[in-house]
């Protein structure tokens, strides 16, 4: 790793092997292979001692690292608070970005560490940052379900759905990502339950398909979330829009329904979800074969036989995807076959 013994005293926060080193003429601006110096390890391991013995003798304490990081971004990201306030002393750029122009108040509120968040707020960090993909801390917090910095970023007032390049605000990602007390606390704080993204998935798509997303799925429900939006979804081969459901069952072999069952097809699907095809949360739930979701939608009121651009129904996409539980759930609760 290229690590100087500077660093690696550094690392075990032995002041006085830090003194000793920097006596016989250690590098202090010394770098490792990701160029890091002494003193974003002393960031990142919390050595508040050594990092005071290194500061005076820098021109900055904002050099970056390979990624753009300044040990401000790795005291924050480790959750490091008196390493954080000795950097703010120090003359740390509280705004500074990283190569994806990611501040600290991005890492700090990903990571969950509440009281960072606080301090960075309150020596004026921009909570409204954005980074190249254009998202704010509150994204960051909602996507990794940090539910208390969450919170603390609605107390401040930052805007609920606010968007990414992508056209997903907060709620999408918590949807995405199974974050249901997130989810929970953005409903209530009245996050729009039915906004869009740029391909036209709404969060109930997100939850729809998500791993994790039944409850967020029951939660957006409850919220007036509308469960026969129809939104975006690229079709699958030509060939079988004249086929009915029963047909793609028997067509399937045992083997491929197997192979449909893996999660990197579920991924491959996931990533053909661009175009506007007319896609409802039911159809979601057939495509990744979500067996609780697909009920709540029913019971909700979901469109049991509602047609995509295409003219396939969720009974066809089921079928097509080999997801036999989910098949006999939308038959039973009166799916039409002959559709």
């Amino acid at each position: 790793m290229w690590l100087t013994p500077l660093h690696r005293a550094v690392a075990s926060r032995s002041e006085e092997a830090v003194q000793v080193l920097i006596k016989h003429s250690a590098d202090v601006n010394a770098r490792d292979k990701n160029w890091q110096t002494p003193l974003h390890v002393a960031a990142a391991n919390k050595a508040v001692k050594c990092a005071e013995v290194i500061i005076p003798l820098l021109s900055s304490v904002n050099v970056s690292d390979r990624g753009g990081r300044t040990a401000l971004h790795h005291a924050a990201l480790n959750g490091h608070v008196e390493m954080v306030n000795l950097l703010l002393a120090k003359g740390a750029n509280i705004n500074a970005f990283d190569k994806k122009d990611r501040r600290a108040l991005h890492w700090a509120a990903y990571m969950g560490h509440l009281d960072v968040v606080a301090l960075l707020i309150n020596h004026g960090a921009e909570v409204t940052c954005k980074d190249k993909k254009g998202y704010t801390p509150l994204h960051a917090a909602a996507s990794n379900g940090q539910i208390n910095v969450v919170k603390h970023l609605l107390n401040l007032g930052v805007e609920i759905d606010e968007i990414n390049v992508y056209g997903n605000t907060a709620l999408h990602l918590a949807c995405y990502n199974g974050q249901d007390a997130v989810v929970n606390e953005l409903t209530d704080y009245g996050a729009n339950v039915n906004q869009p993204n740029n391909s036209g998935f709404t969060p109930l798509h997100f939850a729809a398909a998500s791993t994790h997303g039944a409850l967020c799925l029951e939660l957006l429900v409850n919220n007036g979330a509308d469960v026969n939006i129809q939104r975006a979804i690229r079709s699958f081969s030509p060939k079988r829009l004249y086929l009915k459901p029963l047909t793609h069952v028997l067509k399937w072999t045992s083997s491929l329904l197997c192979m449909y069952q893996d999660r990197i097809t579920y991924w491959v699907a996931w990533q053909r979800l661009k175009s506007k095809d007319g896609k409802s949360p039911l159809h979601m739930t057939a495509v990744h074969g979500r067996f609780t979701r697909s009920q709540t939608l029913i019971q909700n009121g979901g469109e049991i036989d509602c047609v995509d651009k295409d003219g396939n129904t969720p009974l066809h996409v089921a079928a097509r995807y080999g997801h036999e539980l989910l098949i006999n759930t939308l038959i039973t609760s009166g799916a039409d076959t002959a559709k």
